[in-house]
């Protein structure tokens, strides 16, 4: 079955980085694009950044100049490198493949910025 887990979340300062990983089986993992997504309390969902199959990346405004998403395709791994971490970017981040109409999700990770 497929499976996507991320890890690499915690509590860290303002102002620090953090790296996340996204472990996925079960997938063709290169034809996929991979996203990372994040929830904060009370609010909506949002697409943080995107890496597609060729490699090409897309990241929400918040974000730009700050994170960076990557993949690793021999090892069916994508990562999303967070530096000058603010308090806003506190929230679970979640983890996305897609393919065509397939798609499927990870299990989260808390990211949580804080003095």
């Amino acid at each position: 079955q497929v499976q996507l887990v991320e890890s690499g979340g915690g509590l860290v300062q303002p102002g620090e980085s953090l790296r996340l990983s996204c472990a996925a089986s079960g997938i063709r993992f290169s034809a996929y694009a991979m996203n990372w997504y994040r929830q904060a309390p009370a609010k909506q969902r949002e697409l943080v950044a995107s890496i597609t199959s060729g490699g090409s990346t897309n990241y929400a405004d918040s974000v730009k100049g700050r994170f960076t998403i990557s993949r690793d395709n021999a090892k069916n791994t994508v990562y999303l490198q967070m530096n000058s971490l603010k308090p806003d970017d506190t929230a679970v981040y979640y983890c996305n493949a897609r393919y065509l109409m397939s798609g499927y999700w990870g299990q989260g990770t808390q990211v949580t910025v804080s003095s």
